[in-house]
C-alpha cells in the first residue's frame, strides 16, 4: 500500500510523541513492504528526501515566524501536496491544526484514517476561546475522516458516546530496554538510583508544578531531573519558582532515546504527571525502561499501569513518595510493567495492528 503520514513536524524525531510514533511506524511499515511517505517541516534538522526507506516531503512551515498560526499553514501545505499524489491511505495524526482543512483532503481518491489523539480541548494551558475551537476541531476530525483510531480505551469510549463513531483501539508502543550503560550517568553527574526525574512538555496539565512542589517539600534532597524544553513562558515560570532548590535541575529536551532510556533505568523514581489525552508514549517508554513509576492518578494512566505503580493526586502525596519509596522496594512493579511491554505494547505488535487496520480499510476501497 502507498501510505502518507501527516500531522507531525517530521522524522527522525526531534520534537515529541507523535514524531517518535511516526518514526517507528513508518520504518516498520517500510520493512513490511509498504511505500510510506512522512511529511516534514521545511525547518526539520534532517533535510534528506529519504530516511531508512521512508520518503520525506518537506513543506513550508512558518511556525518559527508566526507561532501557533504557522502550524495551520504547515498543515494546509501538507494537505495541498497530498492532493497531488496517488496515496491509497492518508494517516492523519491529531486534529489540533489540521481538521479545519479537512474538506481539502482527497477523500474521493484515497482513504483517510485519523488518530484522534487525546482530549486537547481539556488542556488548561489554553484559553476558553481556544478550547472551544479545539472542541470544534475535534468534531471536524470525525466529519472529514473515513475511519478513526483511538490510542486508549478511554478515548475510544469517549468517541463512541460523544460522536457515535466506532474507532479502532491501537495503543502506542515501546521497545524493551535491557542494555543499560552506567557510564552515561557521568555526563549528568549522577549515580545509579541516586536521583529522581520526570520527562514531559512543561505544561500545566502535565502536573510538573505539582510534582516540583512535592520535591521542594520533601526531606529527601536527591537530584531531581526535569527533562523537557524549558525555553517557554511556563518553563521560565517554573525555573524562577524553584530556583532556590539546588537539587531541581532543568536539563532541557533530550531526544536521544538511548540517553532517555538509561536515565529512566537508573533513576530511583520516575514521575509521570500527564493527565489529559490517551496513552502517552513516554509512559510506555518508562515501563520499557524498567523504572519505578509514580503516576498522576487518572483513568488514562491507571488503565495502562493498573496496580504496578505508585500514584499521586497532589504535592503532599508526591512528597510522601519521595521520602518513603525506593526502587528496590517495588521491583515486582518494574518487572510486571516490562512484561506488559513485551506481551502487549512492544512496537512490532503495534505496527502489526496498524498494518492490519490499513489492510482492512484498504479492502473496502472500491
Amino acid at each position: 500500500m502507498k501510505i502518507a503520514i501527516i500531522g507531525t513536524r517530521g522524522i527522525p524525531n526531534h520534537y515529541g510523541g507523535f514524531e517518535q510514533f511516526a518514526e517507528y511506524l513508518a520504518k516498520g511499515l517500510v520493512e513490511r513492504g509498504h511505500e510510506i511517505t512522512v511529511y516534514n517541516s521545511h525547518s526539520h534538522p534532517y533535510q534528506q528526501p529519504e530516511w531508512n526507506g521512508v520518503k520525506l516531503v518537506h513543506c513550508h512551515d512558518p511556525e518559527d515566524k508566526w507561532g501557533t498560526a504557522g502550524q495551520f499553514i504547515y498543515d494546509l501545505n501538507c494537505i495541498r501536496h497530498c492532493r497531488t499524489q496517488a496515496y491509497d491511505i492518508i494517516l492523519q495524526l491529531g486534529y489540533t491544526s489540521s481538521t479545519v482543512w479537512g474538506w481539502l483532503l482527497p477523500r474521493k481518491n484515497c482513504i483517510i484514517t485519523t488518530n484522534m489523539d487525546g482530549l486537547e480541548w481539556k488542556r488548561t494551558k489554553y484559553s476558553k476561546p481556544v478550547r472551544a475551537f479545539l472542541k470544534k476541531a475535534e468534531y471536524l476530525g470525525t466529519v472529514f475522516s473515513d475511519y478513526w483510531i483511538s490510542d486508549s480505551l478511554g478515548i475510544q469510549d469517549y468517541l463512541s458516546k460523544e460522536y457515535n463513531i466506532s474507532s479502532t483501539y491501537i495503543p502506542y508502543g515501546a521497545f524493551p530496554f535491557e542494555s543499560p550503560d552506567p557510564e552515561m550517568l557521568a555526563q549528568y553527574e549522577l549515580t545509579a538510583s541516586g536521583f529522581n526525574m520526570l520527562i514531559a512538555r512543561l505544561e500545566p496539565e502535565n502536573n510538573v508544578d505539582t510534582i516540583l512542589e512535592g520535591v521542594s517539600k520533601a526531606a529527601t534532597k536527591l537530584p531531581f531531573l526535569v527533562v523537557g524544553k524549558h525555553a517557554t513562558h511556563y518553563g521560565e515560570y517554573l525555573k524562577d519558582k524553584y530556583k532556590a532548590f539546588g537539587n531541581i535541575r532543568f536539563v532541557g529536551g533530550i531526544y536521544d532515546i538511548n540517553a532517555l532510556n538509561n536515565l529512566r533505568y537508573y533513576s530511583n523514581l520516575y514521575f509521570h504527571g500527564h493527565s489529559v489525552g490517551g496513552t502517552n508514549p513516554s509512559l510506555l517508554e518508562a515501563m520499557a525502561s524498567q523504572t519505578l513509576i509514580c503516576a498522576h492518578k487518572n483513568e488514562f494512566n491507571s488503565t495502562i499501569l493498573e496496580g504496578d505503580a505508585l500514584y499521586f493526586s497532589n504535592s503532599d502525596e508526591v512528597k510522601k513518595v519521595i521520602d518513603t519509596a525506593e526502587k528496590k522496594m517495588y521491583l515486582p512493579y518494574v518487572s510486571n510493567n516490562l512484561d506488559k511491554i513485551k506481551n502487549i505494547y512492544e512496537w512490532n505488535n503495534i505496527i502489526d495492528q496498524y498494518e492490519n487496520h490499513f489492510k482492512h480499510i484498504y479492502s473496502t476501497k472500491s
